[in-house]
């Protein structure tokens, strides 16, 4: 028996037959399909992730060898335990899950949305996060034990509001992406409305949080993030799964018996959650959402964007992006988010470019 198989090519392939490029994996009575150019791939970034690691721990004001570096990180005696243990490793570690939220995020709502464009910093997310943050920054509300679930109740306030006004009869992704446009542009003017109204002191503090930075971040700010991600472990892997028949057109995964808007509208909101949380744990780090998913997907080329991959390209590009702010201008630091922005913003350019000239879609 035999049945058309989407995919390149209009050739047929017997039903059950495996997806070229696929392997089966058993694992006791349960079997899944892996990819083998995504398994490699994330393979090297995970080696190119534990590099930027160690190059993080070791490069600084002070230099420490590998070797002392792995020995503080372990918690063996070492001369480094200070540097590495108290100031390097809580920032690395906060940088990290940074990353991977954002990673994970923008990939999810991308394929909510189908367009590239469609990340949490461009569609007004971490814009919502940002304009509440500060809000409450503004009336004195700085502990760092507060804002972050602040930047959600934002976050996830204006994506609500995002996901109303395009709904007709359905989630219409471009209108999805051009009112999420719309809303990020008005939440900017409110925050800077609030950093105009508020003290001096608490508007720099603000200004600084908004450029999004991991100066200063430790354990306080890296472990509510690195709780959550992992009480929402299975919501990701449901995630992975969910986005195989979302990528579908809306007439087959009917077909089907999806639950389309439902499953649509679950993957949206795990992504804003992650945008929000990551956001409230070091600002605004723009560029990192839209960056990381397409370039995982042109890495492993699947039909749909790889979220370990997404994550782990996340994490590189935040984790690397801190060590060059603080190594390219010493003894000024910069914060991180001025250099995915230096990146993320020409692509973005590319991105809009590219859309127009296949015929609106990125």
């Amino acid at each position: 028996m035999t049945a058309p198989v989407a995919g390149r090519g209009d050739g047929i392939r017997p039903v059950g037959a495996r997806p070229a490029g696929y392997a089966l994996v058993r694992a006791g009575r349960a079997s899944f399909l892996v990819h083998r150019r995504a398994v490699a791939v994330a393979a090297v970034l995970a080696v190119l992730l534990a590099a930027v690691c160690l190059a993080y721990l070791c490069v600084g004001e002070s230099f420490v060898t590998p070797g002392e570096a792995l020995k503080a990180v372990f918690g063996r005696p070492s001369s480094a335990e200070l540097v590495v243990g108290t100031l390097r490793l809580p920032r690395m570690v906060s940088g990290l899950l940074v990353g991977a939220a954002f990673g994970i995020a923008g990939a999810l709502i991308q394929t909510v949305a189908r367009n590239a464009l469609a990340s949490p910093d461009v569609i007004g997310v971490t814009q919502g996060a940002s304009a509440l943050t500060v809000g409450a920054m503004t009336f004195g509300v700085t502990s760092y034990t507060v804002l972050p679930y602040l930047s959600v109740a934002g976050g996830v306030l204006a994506a609500a509001l995002g996901y109303v006004f395009a709904w007709r009869g359905g989630l219409h992704a471009t209108r999805f992406v051009l009112i999420g446009i719309g809303f990020a542009v008005a939440l900017r003017s409110v925050t800077h409305l609030f950093l105009t109204k508020g003290d001096y002191l608490v508007a720099q503090q603000a200004q600084v949080w908004l450029t999004g930075s991991l100066n200063g971040r430790g354990w306080a700010e890296a472990e509510p993030l690195g709780w959550a991600l992992l009480v929402l472990l299975p919501a990701v892997l449901w995630a992975a799964r969910a986005q195989r028949t979302v990528s579908l057109d809306d007439a087959t995964a009917t077909a089907l018996g999806v639950r389309l808007n439902r499953t649509r509208l679950g993957l949206v909101a795990l992504g804003v959650v992650l945008a929000s949380m990551a956001t409230g744990a070091a600002g605004p780090v723009d560029f990192v959402a839209l960056l990381a998913p397409q370039t995982a997907r042109r890495l492993t080329r699947t039909a749909q964007i790889p979220l370990l991959c997404s994550a782990l390209l996340g994490a590189v590009v935040v984790v690397l992006g801190d060590l060059l702010a603080r190594k390219l201008f010493a003894p000024t630091e910069l914060p991180v988010g001025v250099l995915t922005a230096a990146v993320g913003a020409p692509y973005l350019i590319h991105l809009i470019i590219r859309s127009r000239a296949v015929g609106g879609r990125a």
